[in-house]
């Protein structure tokens, strides 16, 4: 038998052409292929935490990774996105509340208009979402999947491929409209009722003071001068830090009350991301989305967020828009139609109570 040494480029094709992707324009490390690498590994190991699931695909990747593309925030931040749009469900371990664990979502679909279809969840075992003569019309666009279809076709194709149709009332589902000071002063009613938090290791929290332009460099260990309630997450023995909110005095956590709180079924994160959302706007500072022309798209936008929003606000998203690659400076960009511009600020506003701003004026 002879054995024959492949580059690295070649390997990386060929792994782009095992996760069902065109190697001749697809990149292993770009969005699309991230999120398909986290589908497959979580099709073999899960349930898994989100730490082995990320682990898996680092391992995977970084003998391949010549330019050191690749850091753990990556994958981590592909694998939230997953969970937002609902392709894998996070749910407590044992239901004790505190342990996550990723858990495969049911092969479905969402109908995003007449002939065009969300596709979500993940099969077992790296068995295909769907048989071959749909697979090849599957598009990838950052990390969702979606299918263009013929309208009067479309109901038995979907139905002889096993997806299940979710409502899009049902998929959109969110929190009542509330105000900012409102969400805070909930939460912080939460941290009057905890008990004394004593010690604890490791916690970072997210600068309320730090540029809401900047996700990634808002989060910092407490110092001796913090005093405040906080945003946090806390280091577990096992499986990803825990998301938190934290009440520090001169630097010392004095209360803590682990997210999420009214909903064990929902991600920890969300609850995280509205309340750091509410004491920006709060402060003054809220957070931005930015709107831009988009060149040779005369009837669509790019669409710019800078810090994470709740799994409920990315779904809205992934109905009107599609993610793009994301701009410089940008968390994630997506493209959406300029006729729903309108209905995406005012979402966006009374529901995170963002700034948002177009080129040329405020949105």
């Amino acid at each position: 038998m002879k054995v024959t040494a492949l580059s690295i480029q070649e390997v990386a094709e060929r792994a782009v052409h095992a996760l069902c992707l065109d190697e001749t324009t697809t990149d292993l490390f770009s969005a699309e292929a991230l999120s398909a690498s986290l589908r497959r590994s979580a099709s073999f190991l899960c349930p898994a935490s989100p730490r082995r699931l990320v682990d898996a695909v680092l391992e995977a990747l970084c003998p391949l990774d010549e330019l050191s593309l690749m850091a753990r925030h990556h994958i981590s931040a592909q694998l939230d996105l997953l969970l937002s749009v609902g392709d894998l469900i996070e749910l407590p371990s044992h239901g004790d509340g505190k342990g996550r664990q990723i858990y495969l979502a049911p092969p479905s679909y969402v109908e995003k208009a007449p002939g065009r279809y969300l596709l979500l969840g993940v099969r077992p075992n790296g068995a295909p979402l769907v048989d071959e003569a749909l697979g090849a019309e599957v598009h990838h666009e950052g990390h969702t999947r979606f299918l263009e279809l013929d309208v009067e076709d479309a109901p038995t194709r979907l139905q002889a491929a096993h997806l299940h149709k979710i409502p899009r009332d049902h998929w959109l589902q969110r929190p009542g409209e509330q105000h900012a000071t409102a969400v805070v002063a909930l939460m912080r009613q939460r941290l009057d009722g905890a008990g004394e938090s004593g010690q604890v290791d490791g916690l970072k929290i997210i600068d309320p003071e730090a540029s809401v332009l900047y996700y990634r460099g808002r989060w910092r260990p407490i110092v001796s001068g913090d005093s405040g309630d906080f945003v946090a997450r806390r280091p577990q023995a096992y499986g990803a830090d825990l998301w938190c909110f934290v009440r520090v005095e001169h630097g010392v956590p004095r209360a803590l009350v682990d997210l999420p709180i009214d909903d064990l079924a929902t991600a920890g994160c969300d609850e995280a991301w509205r309340t750091q959302a509410a004491i920006d706007a709060s402060r003054g500072t809220p957070q931005a989305m930015h709107v831009h022309l988009t060149p040779g798209r005369a009837d669509d936008l790019r669409l710019d967020l800078f810090s994470p929003v709740p799994g409920w606000a990315q779904r809205y998203l992934e109905l009107v828009g599609t993610p793009v690659s994301r701009a410089r400076g940008a968390l994630v960009s997506y493209r959406v139609p300029m006729s729903a511009i309108g209905q995406l600020s005012v979402f966006f506003t009374d529901m995170l109570w963002m700034h948002v701003s177009e080129e040329g004026g405020v949105a």
